[in-house]
């Protein structure tokens, strides 16, 4: 797969909940791709994050695409109102969906890019029959539910996997990874053919935020 420039979207999960159009003007300004956005329904991860309300308040501040990830169940339910709320990227989670094709077709056919996550512990081989309809795969190197997590080291050896699977099917997704994405880890994603990091406390928790995300794109 041709190597792209580094794709860097932040995840506000770790942003000042206080102080958040602050901390939006701040990736406005910064070498952020896009600003990734964790829903949590309680139920598939155990945890309660934020809804449509702050995604439709983001939309009228944030000039960055809206990479959404969805970890809740059922989410074909808001497929259509994601795209109101002004969602680039809805990504789902494959252990969430029964028919993960049906699901992909219809964000494709709302008009914005389809994702896929897995868990820590799901191979990428399960998404091998669906892998060239993918604009995107998640791979989850923390449980996911909290930030700040120890980054999972089999998320190496699984991002070849993957990167190996998506040369051999001539699919165009790009490979992201969420959890644990630090100065140590990322280049070593980078160098395992991981497209774009997700980082939330390395971001947002840096004295200079803008600088952290300058670094993480020129890697």
């Amino acid at each position: 797969m041709k190597k792209l420039g580094t794709i860097v979207s932040p995840s506000l999960l770790a942003a000042d909940f206080t102080n958040l159009k602050s901390d939006v003007e701040m990736i406005n300004h910064s070498d952020a791709d896009w600003l990734h956005c964790d829903v949590m329904d309680g139920v598939f991860v155990p945890n309660i994050s934020f809804g449509f309300p702050v995604i439709e308040a983001l939309k009228g501040i944030c000039h960055k695409p809206l990479d959404t990830h969805f970890m809740i169940v059922k989410p074909e339910r808001y497929i259509d109102r994601a795209e109101k709320a002004g969602v680039s990227i809805m990504t789902v989670h494959q252990e969430a969906v029964v028919h993960l094709n049906r699901i992909v077709y219809q964000i494709h056919e709302a008009g914005m890019k389809a994702g896929v996550a897995l868990n820590p512990a799901t191979p990428v081989s399960t998404l091998e029959d669906i892998i060239s309809e993918l604009d995107l795969v998640l791979l989850m190197s923390v449980n996911p539910g909290f930030g700040g997590q120890k980054f999972i080291e089999n998320t190496i050896g699984k991002t070849h996997r993957l990167a190996k699977m998506i040369a051999e099917s001539h699919s165009k997704a790009l490979i992201e990874v969420d959890g644990g994405v630090n100065r140590e880890t990322a280049p070593r994603l980078i160098a395992a053919g991981v497209n774009a990091l997700v980082s939330g406390s390395y971001v947002f928790k840096a004295p200079h935020p803008e600088d952290i995300i300058s670094q993480l794109k020129k890697l």
